[in-house]
């Protein structure tokens, strides 16, 4: 009998992205940004699809389905809708959106159908089935079919959908079924939205931001926000204060009249980060926190299932994650690592082989995400002539010389570029592209985020620990694999503040050695931690494992190989250029080993920094 292929896409909105599904299994998944070098990419996925394609080796006629992970009429029909219970007011916004729905949106079957052939050079009539999921009901088969759970209570919470804003499912083996849905304009999402555009950040980039600003504030909004902008229930369901947004009708998310609860106009993107602006973030963590949490616990009581699947934008914010793991009555809670848009054409492929063709499930308690390294990976031949055509010098070492090699330049509080094994699904860098260094190093935080990531100061980094000695520096007792939840440094490796340095405000904080691993030390005494497990990572493993024996730390900084505003690099070629662009110290391909003191001058200079929009 043969295979069963079915691939999953999503784009047009924000994130484009293609998965593969070889009889049930995922086999390859990426954004189609890491191609490109456009971030958040939402174009056909065009090169994804293809690296899906070549990875199974079969071509798009070979395809039994083609899933979308979206239905396009439904989201026109909120669209209209919306404009009418506000028309005449949101005319401008309604002008701006009809264009691109009449070119491409309202069409999209044709329009999906026209790429496929022009992709596979054949007429639209040869192409396999083209089928449509809803959008929530692709994050939530996201969630619940990776798992590891055989039965799990589901939550969704992003944006929006086509209506839905955040929605509750049941899964238990191959059938997913829903429980509620919370309806637009009323969304958490769009709530965290307004406020990361309120604070001058970037809509759908900048949430983490906030959410990175906000341990530097006191939370001193949060009684504003619950009194005027949300009617938030005792079961965790909420209404917005309408009056107050403005992304019904306008070109932006918020008005004079929200502005007017917070003292003032919203920050100009770039200009300097206030007090207020801390206070603000830190306000809306906390209202953010108090709502998913009132939901998992109605969920839990509601249905007395002990597993929680999360996905949707909103899954991403880690700290949140944290506070459910920890004060919620959940059992085991399992976020998926592409929990935003990306994901749901993970999600659409497995809603076609479970839900419509019938296919059993089974769950061994192991997630079937394999790590979320489901990118492309290089071998040697490949790499050499990348490195090559770049002018690159570079030496290749075995890994039994390669990993004391790197444990040893580590210690020296040098930074690392790592690219090794297959890229990463999902917005995180795991450990197949990363930038690493010693998280003992109190200089790192700084050096990373202004002379390698090229980015605001305040932004945290992550630690990568090895799997086995999780528990020696963090309150954290379960793996953390996709580094989607927060966890307290423990109070031993922790530094007391004096009692000068306790009243010291905002961004003042900054510089504070906090634990004898400050590089991944939030304010907080929190870190948003990735376990690192020898079976889905070898080769970062035994970097950890070598620096571990060395040093007798066995935690490295992890942050994603790219500077700010660029995808995450893909291949030899990208990683090259992002390492000769900044102040990295060494390169690791694979096991090609390069010192930036033995490179040939880079000509580019600074123009590339216009390359990329800032996020």
């Amino acid at each position: 009998m043969s295979a069963s292929y079915i691939l999953g896409i999503s784009a047009y909105y924000h994130d484009a992205a293609a998965a593969l599904l070889v009889d049930g299994e995922v086999v390859a998944a990426a954004q189609q940004e890491r191609f490109t070098r456009k971030k958040h990419d939402e174009r056909f996925p065009k090169e994804a699809i293809e690296y899906c394609l070549s990875e199974a080796g079969i071509g798009l006629g070979d395809l039994d389905q083609v899933v979308f992970y979206d239905k396009p009429l439904v989201k026109f029909e909120r669209l209209l809708e919306t404009y009418l219970s506000y028309a005449p007011k949101g005319f401008r916004s309604f002008l701006a959106a009809m264009p691109i729905w009449l070119k491409e949106k309202l069409y999209l079957k044709t329009t999906l159908k026209r790429e496929l052939a022009d992709l596979a050079a054949c007429k639209t009539t040869e192409l396999p089935s083209l089928m449509f999921t809803g959008h929530h009901q692709s994050h939530a088969a996201s969630a619940f079919y990776f798992s590891p759970y055989q039965k799990a209570v589901v939550l969704c919470l992003d944006g929006v959908g086509e209506w839905a804003t955040t929605s509750a499912w049941i899964g238990e083996g191959k059938d997913l079924q829903p429980l509620w849905e919370i309806d637009f304009p009323h969304s958490l999402g769009l709530l965290y939205s307004a406020f990361t555009y309120f604070t001058g950040f970037r809509v759908n980039s900048g949430e983490y931001k906030l959410m990175g600003l906000a341990p530097y504030g006191e939370p001193k909004y949060v009684d504003i926000i619950l009194e005027h902008l949300i009617d938030l229930k005792e079961d965790g369901t909420f209404k917005l204060n309408m009056l107050y947004f403005n992304y019904c009708t306008g070109l932006t998310m918020t008005n004079d009249k929200f502005a007017a609860l917070f003292g003032g106009p919203a920050r100009k993107s770039e200009s300097d980060i206030t007090q207020r602006e801390m206070d603000i973030a830190a306000s809306i963590q906390k209202v953010t926190e108090e709502v998913v949490l009132r939901l998992a616990r109605t969920l839990h009581k509601e249905t007395g299932i002990e597993n929680l699947c999360l996905a949707g934008g909103v899954a991403l914010n880690c700290v949140a994650n944290g506070i459910i793991e920890r004060e919620g009555p959940f059992d085991s809670i399992w976020v998926q690592p592409a929990a935003g848009d990306a994901g749901g054409a993970l999600g659409a492929a497995a809603v076609i082989w479970h839900e419509y063709l019938g296919n059993e499930r089974t769950s061994n308690g192991v997630d079937k995400m394999k790590g979320s390294y489901l990118g492309p990976e290089f071998d040697a031949e490949e790499v050499r002539k990348q490195l090559d055509a770049a002018g690159a010098v570079y030496k290749e070492i075995p890994d039994e010389d390669l990993f004391p090699r790197l444990a040893e330049i580590l210690d020296d509080e040098n930074v690392i570029g790592w690219m090794r094994g297959r890229m990463e699904f999902g917005p995180r860098a795991l450990g197949g592209r990363s930038i690493v260094g010693d998280p003992r190093s109190a200089k790192m935080q700084s050096v990373m985020n202004l002379k390698i990531k090229y980015r605001e100061s305040f932004r945290p980094f992550a630690p990568s620990v090895i799997d086995y000695r999780v528990a020696d520096y963090f309150e954290q007792a379960t793996p953390s694999p996709y580094m989607l939840i927060v966890a307290p440094v423990k109070e031993e490796h922790r530094i007391a503040l004096t009692e000068e340095q306790h009243k010291l405000f905002g961004i003042e904080k900054l510089n504070l050695k906090r634990s004898e691993l400050p590089a991944i030390t939030h304010v907080d005494y929190s870190a948003r931690i990735q376990t690192v497990h020898k079976d889905t990572n070898p080769g970062y493993y035994a970097l950890i494992d070598a620096f571990n024996k060395r040093s007798g730390c066995g935690v490295v900084v992890n942050t994603s190989f790219n500077v700010r505003g660029e995808p995450i690099v893909c291949t030899p070629e990208d990683s090259y250029r992002c390492f000769m662009r900044t102040e990295m110290d060494y390169l690791v391909v694979e096991n090609f080993l390069l010192d930036k003191r033995e490179q040939p001058a880079w000509e580019e200079k600074d123009a590339w920094q216009e390359e990329f929009e800032l996020d």
